[in-house]
């Protein structure tokens, strides 16, 4: 992870090198004041180090759903935008023109893929949408809400808790295309594609 900041309202975020895609720069667009900047892949400035072994086993042995031909669009939003509760629409609703997926990239349903068909789904051991093959998660443990292209996570309550990068969540949280979060011991990744 680096952090990058917003050269016009000097907003932060993490940002996971992976995503440059091995190109030198990106250009993104910032969640607060939406300019558009671009950001240099350090990769690129120095050599890659080694991969750890669990770097490794995550790079190598996770299964990856089949991709999609989509256009490629070289602006994408920042992660982790601060809290705005301002703009996100009250009514819960799929966007038009977007495939919602969740992929699970670890854990004991590892490589099981489920796509989001209604405006909220729950994700847990028994009586959920997505049910999980997982002791360490609650009956119904966390749900995705959609709301026209904003997207949380939202924990329910659980006695575990829900973990996005390894910290648990209290309120909802915005998630964004390829964002991960951990129910139990299992792992899921958000997955938005464009539709036909």
């Amino acid at each position: 992870m680096i952090i990058i900041e917003c050269p016009q309202c000097h907003a932060r975020y993490q940002y996971d090198e992976e995503r440059f895609e091995r190109k030198p720069a990106k250009k993104i667009k910032c969640a607060k004041c939406a300019s558009i900047f671009e950001i240099k892949n350090p990769a690129y400035a120095e050599i890659t180090p080694p991969l750890s072994p669990e770097r490794f086993e995550r790079t190598f042995t996770r299964r990856d759903p089949p991709k999609e031909k989509q256009q490629e669009d070289t602006t994408e939003q920042s992660p982790l935008p601060e809290k705005s509760t301002d703009k996100i629409p009250a009514e819960l609703q799929l966007p038009q023109g977007k495939r919602i997926s969740l992929a699970i990239i670890a854990g004991p349903d590892s490589g099981t893929m489920y796509r989001v068909e209604k405006p909220r789904v729950t994700i847990g051991r028994s009586n959920a949408d997505v049910v999980l093959n997982d002791t360490e998660a609650s009956r119904v443990h966390a749900a995705v809400e959609v709301r026209d292209f904003v997207i949380q996570l939202r924990d329910l309550g659980s006695t575990n808790g829900t973990l996005i990068d390894g910290q648990k969540i209290n309120d909802a949280v915005e998630l964004q295309d390829k964002s991960e979060f951990v129910v139990g011991s299992t792992t899921l990744m958000l997955i938005v594609t464009e539709d036909g």
